[in-house]
């Protein structure tokens, strides 16, 4: 299976780790993994701003990068979620729409593709778990409380696999965190409130690592984090599930 891997722009410049993680841990699981260096943003900033015909020079690039493989992988809901939605290209609408329907969240494909039921992992640590709006609400990654449906989670199923793991989950566990992209920019007070109401939710249950899908979010949580002077650490899902003794 050739996957090919695409590293959103927060991960590429703040947290190469990230991207690391997410590539072993698809090669442990017997991926052949393809990182195509010519890869840029996927154009979600610009949509997001209103500007979408200034994305279209991103939808051609990403067309020309991932089009020669049978998956694309991307540790990042809302980027995933943006592609799937959006991405376009007039002189290639076959390549585009090959793209749209198989490119995957990291634990989406997990569950879904590779239907993992087991993880050599070992993390003995008090672990908090955020959802992200896109991941949730636009991937279904996990069910919603607003909706009266069975629940499930795809990331939980697998952090419930890791070896140690204590998993807490918040009391509202799918309240947003207060990034939402350009709106922490535009509603600097509101975001910032949001963001503190998930880490006061956290903080209640103890936990010693608040891990996510989007590192988006987990940004936007970290700095609050640090500006208060914690020790809670914010770690990346992938990060996690390939993790050793």
């Amino acid at each position: 299976m050739k996957v090919g891997l695409f590293i959103p722009c927060y991960i590429d410049q703040f947290y190469p780790m990230v991207a690391i993680a997410t590539m072993q841990l698809l090669e442990k699981m017997g991926c052949e993994i393809v990182f195509p260096l010519e890869q840029t943003c996927c154009g979600q900033p610009m949509a997001n701003s209103g500007f979408n015909t200034l994305s279209k020079g991103c939808d051609r690039n990403f067309v020309a990068n991932f089009s020669d493989v049978d998956f694309i992988v991307a540790p990042s809901g809302s980027c995933v979620l943006h592609v799937k939605e959006h991405l376009a290209d007039a002189q290639n609408p076959e390549a585009a729409e090959f793209i749209r329907t198989h490119i995957f969240e990291l634990t989406e494909f997990l569950t879904d593709v590779l239907k993992v039921e087991k993880l050599d992992a070992h993390f003995p640590f008090s672990v908090g778990w955020h959802n992200s709006c896109h991941g949730q609400r636009g991937l279904h990654l996990s069910s919603m409380s607003e909706l009266v449906a069975p629940h499930f989670s795809k990331p939980i199923s697998l952090l419930n696999m890791v070896n140690g793991l204590q998993l807490h989950l918040p009391s509202r566990i799918d309240e947003c965190c207060g990034f939402g992209g350009t709106f922490c920019v535009f509603e600097e007070a509101v975001s910032v409130k949001m963001g503190k109401d998930r880490i006061k939710d956290h903080e209640e249950n103890e936990v010693e690592v608040i891990a996510g899908g989007d590192v988006s979010c987990l940004m936007h949580l970290e700095g609050i984090l640090k500006r208060k002077g914690s020790k809670v650490r914010v770690m990346h899902i992938a990060e996690i599930l390939n993790s050793q003794k």
